[in-house]
């Protein structure tokens, strides 16, 4: 195994996902002292904020699509400073650096298909090479499709399969995960892609998506494990199993759910077998987060699951991975419909497969993730490259929508659906791999669509009083369980929540704070969506269960907001109206800003167009804490 700067550092405080947190608040403020260094730790824990999932010029769709940017590339754009886009401008992240990242290139030919397009190596010889680069190159879209079929049939391209080549790119990957580490200021994980997928239509060429990221604690191994080796999660979880036996510890993570098929949160296993507890085990232990919105698209919910619920509709992705193909809509897409199965589950063979956490990240291509709705450079060059390439704006030759044809470039139309998001926060005691991965194996984490928001949540037992004291977090923390956890209760009546969000600076104001409330019945999903807490510092409707308007509004014509009651922090402690003490439940936070401009608005503001009027002017950015879960 490889050493990715296991440095000695004090085991992060366990502060465990079960009732036992009541018995055991956190201990004061502590010191973790490094090989250079003294890192602070603070026991009601700082947010963290970071992206698990970055491609580079390694990853073989990236490359194809005229990718150069490498891993140190990525680390540099992460810590601030600017970088070259590969559609011919200088980049640089808004806001201050992120805490940490992980370089994830696809597993599938890592770092192959640049050794491909150099003359000088073995492997431009192959005829896989002379069709994707030599003199009578086939178009990139047909490249990709070429070697990307290889890996979702499961048939690899074994000329191009070269294991030796790719563990050199693995482990150059790991050395500019170490170069770039610094405990305390930045952290790095190495990690890799597991990108599994299943046919859905061969001819129009759109498969399922079962994507992993595979994030390593301190230690990595040799050679990982991807779809050449087989394309069931379940053996990956096995193989990431063994890896433990040697002292490497990893989590799965989720991505992109809403294009699975159904799949990614299916109720059988996936050779169709029916759900066992041991399945719920294996998968809890090594999936214990999902990735909840990233650049193509949130996987909350959708409208036809969620009708009740106004903002169900955001930032819907509604293609099959790598093509134009409409996506099927499933409940085992979406992770709140997916939280109710994982109940259901539960009462049936005894464990809980889908009690997961939940994050954000970006899937950027480029090295550098876009996150700003005003500032948005796309996924790939191609979107990245203007308006017209991701139809924001009118095509060339049109200034308005009314006569212009109908796009039917893949990129174009995939690309006027991308989102600039996300971002996953952590709550952990120090900016350290041990620590945030503690955090993240604790599940006390959350998923933002770009602005660094914070959000907490508690359940257990607290009175309305805790809000104002000024050592709430400690309160919390003895009195209850925070995000992530489970919820043992045997109070009176129905617990406490404690819910909190506190507005990104950089970003619009707060309007709403919600709690979403997920139970199944008979066997059937069940939701129910609660605001909480106002802007204006109204009581919620008590019929309707929403806050009033609050005045917020933008001029689509210059993309100026009027902020209106919106604030900089909500906070509310409620108990649930609806409460079954018979009956599990899952609740988690979401906090809406005010609204703003879509990227594609702004495109066209500044373009003097209209926008495209088939895509969202608006959108209100908002962010999710992870669930606690009440027995």
């Amino acid at each position: 195994m490889m050493r990715i700067g296991l440095l000695g550092l004090a085991s992060a405080l366990a502060i465990g996902c079960s009732g036992s947190d009541i018995e055991n608040p956190p201990p004061q403020n502590e010191a973790t002292e490094s090989a250079s260094k003294v890192i602070e730790k603070t026991a009601t824990r700082n947010a963290y904020f970071g992206d698990l999932h970055v491609h580079t010029k390694n990853s073989f769709d990236a490359y194809i699509f005229n990718v150069r940017r490498t891993p140190d590339d990525a680390y540099r754009f992460a810590k601030g400073e600017t970088i070259p886009h590969d559609a011919g401008y200088e980049i640089q992240l808004e806001g201050p650096p992120l805490d940490f990242l992980a370089v994830t290139d696809h597993g599938e030919y890592m770092g192959v298909i640049p050794f491909m397009d150099d003359p000088n190596h073995p492997l431009s010889q192959t005829m896989t090479a002379q069709v994707a680069f030599g003199d009578d190159a086939a178009a990139a879209a047909d490249t990709f499709a070429s070697i990307g079929i290889s890996f979702v049939t499961g048939q690899p391209i074994e000329e191009i399969r070269d294991q030796d080549y790719m563990n050199q790119i693995w482990a150059e990957t790991l050395n500019a995960a170490e170069r770039h580490n610094d405990p305390g200021v930045f952290t790095t994980f190495a990690g890799y892609e597991f990108t599994a997928m299943t046919i859905v239509s061969q001819e129009e060429g759109s498969a399922a998506n079962l994507h992993r990221n595979v994030i390593f604690r301190n230690e990595a191994p040799d050679q990982i494990f991807s779809t050449l080796d087989s394309r069931n999660p379940e053996d990956l979880w096995d193989w990431m199993t063994d890896q433990r036996s040697n002292g490497i510890d990893s989590l799965a993570i989720p991505h992109n759910s809403n294009g699975s098929n159904g799949e990614m949160f299916a109720l059988s296993t996936y050779y169709g077998e029916p759900l066992t507890e041991a399945y719920a085990l294996t998968r809890l232990k090594n999936e214990p987060l999902v990735e909840i919105t990233q650049i193509k698209g949130t996987s909350e919910t959708h409208p036809m699951f969620s009708p009740n619920d106004e903002w169900a509709g955001f930032e819907q992705y509604d293609y099959f991975i790598g093509s134009a193909a409409q996506a099927t809509i499933n409940e085992g897409d979406f992770v709140r419909p997916a939280l109710a199965r994982g109940l259901a589950t539960a009462e049936e063979v005894g464990a809980n497969p889908y009690e997961f956490g939940f994050i954000g990240s970006s899937d950027t291509h480029i090295a550098a993730a876009t996150l700003s709705e005003e500032n948005h450079w796309g996924k790939f060059p191609t979107d990245g490259a203007g308006p017209r390439q991701r139809s924001s704006v009118p095509p060339d030759g049109f200034n308005d929508w009314d006569d212009a044809p109908e796009a039917t470039n893949r990129r174009i139309l995939t690309g006027a659906k991308f989102s600039a998001s996300g971002l996953i926060g952590v709550w952990a005691e120090a900016n350290t791999r041990d620590d945030l991965f503690d955090a993240m194996r604790r599940r006390e984490t959350f998923g933002t669509s770009g602005p660094r928001m914070k959000v907490r949540l508690f359940a257990g037992d607290y009175s309305a009083e805790i809000l104002d004291s000024a050592e709430m977090l400690e309160q919390a923390y003895a009195g209850g369980v925070p995000m992530g956890g489970n919820l043992n209760w045997d109070g009176t009546g129905a617990p406490s929540l404690l819910a909190w969000a506190i507005q990104d600076p950089l970003s619009a104001p707060l309007q709403r704070l919600q709690i979403v409330k997920v139970w199944a019945e008979d066997g059937q999903a069940r939701e129910r969506v609660y605001d909480v807490a106002c802007s204006d510092g109204s009581t919620p409707n008590a019929e309707t269960r929403r806050c009033t308007d609050n005045g917020a509004s933008v001029d689509i014509a210059t993309c100026e907001t009027t902020p209106g009651s919106g604030v900089g922090e909500l906070k509310a402690i409620w108990t649930d109206p609806d409460f079954d003490s018979e009956q599990v439940s899952a609740y988690y936070v979401r906090v809406l800003e005010n609204p703003t401009c879509r990227w594609s608005t702004w495109d066209a503001v500044r373009a003097g167009t209209p926008p495209n009027p088939k895509l969202p002017l608006t959108l209100q950015e908002r962010a999710w804490s992870s669930p606690v879960w009440v027995e």
